[in-house]
């Protein structure tokens, strides 16, 4: 049997999800690939191809792309590509030009892509922000929809890791400004426990690289639910995006640090204007609210540039934190989220024991684990909750916590002495506070790790996208 129709034959035999690649001993000119469950692209170059994940794998070497369907199979040689569907008949999928190249995804002077990520903030939150921000009317202009806010009885939230944070942040923007309820879990749990969903509900996905398999397989349920899908992501070819009915891009650019840290300050931005947009057809926000919360908006990329000003400050506190076995982070509101983002970023990087709370939840258990040797760090914009977190950093200094706060200047005086350290935030409308507070816990997590001397943009274990279960 020839190779090709050995291949087709062998993929017929195959259960379970997989991006395959056949090699044949003899063909040189032959490759024969197939898809199913996960994601495979093609790129085309002069007189040569290419097969990887996505756009961002084999951005260095071409400008030209197709992404194969479910279930689709390829035979390639150098100058061209059949591909197969499901049903073994040839289709043509179609070839999109894609911007990645080598030069974006280099690490210049940076020593590390998360620093370089890091830095590169207030522009791609800036980037992000005018595609859906207008500054001379300052109202929040979403690209078409296949829904109206208005009509939505209830929104789900669905992603996994740093996506599912972003969401959380977002079900406390939609419900308190917006007045939208907001139900939300991880992907992988969501799939599977076979929830209620209402009649003409909403459905948004967040992923960064829109290829997650456990968040595609919960859109998959929800649309067999009848939900109007709506997707958050930063490749817009990307399977999620394809199979949504509407998709808002993040203009993070190409993220190779496993660690995300630009393509969540988007997410959230992008979450943030579409809780505005909500809260105005909802009838939730009048205009001069819409107008203060898009103005808060676009005043973050600037504040974002002052906040990396207290980078060397951070990486000497790093040092401490790099002694510690044990890390809490702490954080009331829309300040929750961000402990657990924070402490998952510890984790992932620097393999340090690290876990975030609701600081009103540490009598329920937690503040037994205070002592002198665990860092404890607490994040408090001054918002509606500020006096209350105060109240609950007291308690954890008075045991002999190591309060590290974060908190504008007037925050840091109300406090009052005991942490072994305050840094100096922005002060920002509490709306848009978890955008900015996002970058002192990614740069506490970067200088730690490297204080340890782990592999910050390849940390052990991990991947920078979960295509498989």
């Amino acid at each position: 049997m020839a190779p090709r129709e050995a291949s087709a034959a062998a993929l017929k035999r195959l259960e379970g999800a997989f991006a395959l690649a056949f090699l044949f001993t003899g063909e040189e000119d032959l490759l024969v690939v197939a898809r199913r469950g996960s994601p495979l692209a093609i790129g085309f170059g002069d007189g040569e191809m290419y097969v990887g994940s996505d756009a961002l794998a084999i951005g260095s070497w071409t400008d030209r792309i197709c992404y194969l369907d479910e279930g689709d199979r390829a035979v390639i040689a150098r100058t061209g590509v059949e591909i197969y569907d499901a049903g073994d008949r040839s289709v043509a999928r179609p070839v999109k030009p894609i911007a990645q190249t080598g030069a974006l995804i280099g690490k210049g002077d940076f020593r590390h892509y998360m620093l370089k990520e890091i830095y590169e903030q207030p522009a791609v939150v800036g980037d992000t922000l005018r595609t859906m921000l207008d500054p001379a009317s300052r109202a929040i202009v979403l690209p078409p929809l296949t829904f109206d806010f208005a009509d939505v009885p209830r929104a789900t939230i669905v992603a996994c890791g740093t996506a599912f944070y972003a969401g959380m942040v977002a079900k406390y923007w939609f419900e308190t400004v917006a007045r939208l309820p907001v139900e939300i879990d991880i992907a992988s749990e969501f799939r599977y426990r076979e929830a209620p969903l209402p009649q003409g509900g909403l459905a948004i996905f967040v992923s960064q690289s829109g290829e997650t398999a456990d968040t595609l397989a919960a859109l998959r349920y929800a649309r067999s639910q009848g939900q109007r899908i709506l997707s958050v992501v930063n490749v817009p070819d990307s399977s999620i995006a394809r199979e949504s009915d509407a998709v808002i891009q993040t203009l993070a650019g190409p993220e190779i640090g496993v660690a995300s840290t630009k393509a969540f300050t988007t997410q959230l931005t992008v979450l943030a204007c579409l809780a505005v947009a909500a809260a105005r057809a909802r009838g939730a926000i009048d205009a001069a609210r819409e107008a203060a919360l898009s103005t808060a908006l676009t005043e973050v990329p600037s504040r974002l540039a002052d906040v990396l000003n207290h980078d060397a400050t951070i990486r000497d506190l790093s040092h401490q934190v790099a002694l510690a076995r044990d890390v809490l982070y702490l954080g009331r509101g829309l300040s929750y989220p961000l402990a657990l983002e924070g402490a998952l970023k510890l984790k992932e990087i620097s393999y340090i024991h690290a876990e975030g709370y609701a600081a009103g939840e540490m009598k329920h258990g937690p503040i037994a684990l205070i002592d002198d040797k665990v860092p404890v760090i607490v994040l408090s914009p001054r918002d509606p909750v500020f006096d209350k977190t105060v109240s609950n950093v007291q308690e954890v200094m008075a045991r002999g916590g190591k309060v590290i706060f974060f908190s504008d200047r007037d925050g840091i005086e109300r406090l009052g002495p005991g942490p072994v350290a305050a840094i100096d935030l922005p002060v920002v409308d509490p709306f848009v506070a978890p955008i900015l507070y996002a970058v002192p816990v990614q740069l506490l997590a970067y200088h730690t790790a490297v204080a340890k001397g782990t592999d910050v943009d390849q940390p052990r274990n991990l991947a920078k996208s979960v295509t498989v279960e």
